[in-house]
């Protein structure tokens, strides 16, 4: 494969302005305002695979968005790859915080992209940025003659609201899917220089909760101090959902919680990690978590609870002194591996409402979870990827494991008894899921020359 980076430079401008074009689809699966636009989305992932060289391509319905579906098989006797990936992405919420419209892609400079620059724009790395990487990685296979085994791609519109359908349609296509490893690109590197593989990921509970006082509204002069104030009890009650050491308070909550050895966390611990420059990065003057533990430990092999909203009572302009009816937050934690997902909702949900004192009524509305996951570095998929990284960044990746959650993948070893390979060629800088998000313009032509590596290594690996 050594003519990709001349495929690459030559195609360059087209593969960045296809990408800015499919930025440009407010693809918001959390809001059904956006509906058309995520179907709208779904079309255009459609004809990218079209044009990539995929002999069979459909939109395939589910009971929510539909899943994109394509295929090119050479040869039944040679291994198959899988890709997964999403086209739907995050609100842009607050949008006074961008510095240039979320849905209008543009190119700037960054001290962490000073060459090229970097593509801002919401879903620029989650997911659309990395998804579209394996789509161009195909297109130059097929066109050069490139591609080593078979390739299946499944792209889907509901990854940021949970995956709900993804399950349904997994369950009913396990042959259409059937593959010998998963290949997934939404997750980060360590640095530009020092690339990394994915080997753990959290599991996830996000849960609603909702304090409920009196009948209505009341006014703060005249039932102030006689009768309790929803948004006062909700606040007392998360602030006691963490001790002094910043344990989560919840009692069974870290019963199968896997403590790493020793050697584990040493290992963990050969990262190159800057504490000043974290700190630097996020503006903070210091920082906070659970006693005992690092930061890059805290975030990637704990467990954790953190209140994602909190509202309730008057919020607009001006004074209103009012004590409300009702105070809601949303609260999500991130689980390690062995954490199933439904106990913990359910020991949250017990604790919640036993904190409440009764001048108030407790509701805990579930809104979706799912397992963490782990990968063995021992096998054909992490050692295929291992190699690619190697000849495109000229060093070995380390193997990390990631704060975040991709629910699906445990669905998918037990629906598809597949393992996941997680190649992702983002940074911890490029604000995922926050304003000004972003993707770095080496990053989408790095990944793009380095996934058709990691098909001909797992190709020739698993003769």
């Amino acid at each position: 494969m050594t003519d990709i980076k001349n495929y690459i430079e030559n195609h360059k401008d087209r593969f960045i302005n296809e990408l800015i074009e499919l930025l440009k689809l407010p693809s918001i699966s959390a809001d059904p305002t956006f509906r058309k636009d995520v179907l709208r989305t779904a079309d255009a992932v459609q004809e990218s695979l079209i044009h990539a060289g995929c002999d069979h391509v459909e939109i395939c319905e589910t009971p929510g968005y539909p899943i994109v579906y394509g295929e090119k098989i050479i040869n039944p006797s040679l291994p198959t790859v899988l890709v997964y990936g999403h086209y739907d992405v995050q609100p842009a919420d607050p949008l006074d915080l961008w510095d240039s419209p979320a849905f209008d892609p543009v190119i700037k400079k960054t001290d962490l992209h000073p060459d090229e620059g970097a593509i801002f724009a919401r879903g620029a790395c989650d997911d659309k940025g990395q998804m579209y990487m394996h789509i161009k990685a195909l297109e130059y296979m097929t066109s050069t003659g490139n591609l080593p085994c078979n390739v299946k791609l499944m792209i889907e519109g509901e990854e940021e609201v949970g995956s709900e359908s993804l399950g349904w349609f997994v369950q009913r296509n396990q042959e259409k899917l059937a593959n010998d490893v998963i290949l997934i690109s939404d997750t980060g590197m360590i640095s530009n220089t020092q690339p990394s593989i994915t080997t753990g990921l959290r599991g996830l509970s996000y849960v609603e909760v909702e304090i409920t006082g009196p009948n209505r509204d009341l006014h703060s002069g005249l039932y102030g101090g006689a009768v309790a104030n929803p948004i006062n009890i909700l606040t007392k009650m998360i602030a006691s959902l963490h001790d002094k050491n910043n344990r989560i308070a919840i009692p069974g909550f870290y019963d199968k919680v896997e403590e790493l050895s020793a050697e584990e966390r040493a290992e963990m611990a050969k990262a190159p990690f800057s504490l000043a420059a974290y700190k630097s990065a996020l503006d903070i003057n210091d920082i906070y978590g659970e006693k005992g533990y690092t930061t890059n430990e805290r975030n990637s092999i704990r467990p954790t609870l953190d209140v994602n909203g909190i509202w309730g009572g008057y919020t607009g302009e001006g004074a209103k002194t009012v004590i409300p009816s009702k105070a809601h937050a949303k609260i999500s934690m991130r689980l390690v591996p062995n954490q199933d997902w439904h106990e913990i909702t359910a020991l949250f949900t017990q604790y919640f409402k036993s904190i409440a004192p009764d001048s108030v009524e407790v509701k805990v509305s579930p809104h979706h979870g799912g397992q963490g996951y782990v990968t063995p570095i021992d096998s054909i998929g992490y050692k295929a990827a291992a190699k690619a990284y190697k000849d495109t960044f000229g060093v070995i990746p380390i193997p990390q494991r990631s704060g975040g959650s991709i629910t699906i993948v445990s669905l998918f070893e037990d629906e598809l008894n597949s393992k996941t390979i997680l190649m992702g060629f983002g940074l911890d800088s490029d604000a995922i899921h926050s304003p000004n998000e972003h993707f770095g313009i080496f990053n989408y032509l790095k990944g793009i020359e380095t996934i058709p590596l990691f098909y001909k290594y797992f190709t020739e690996l698993s003769e």
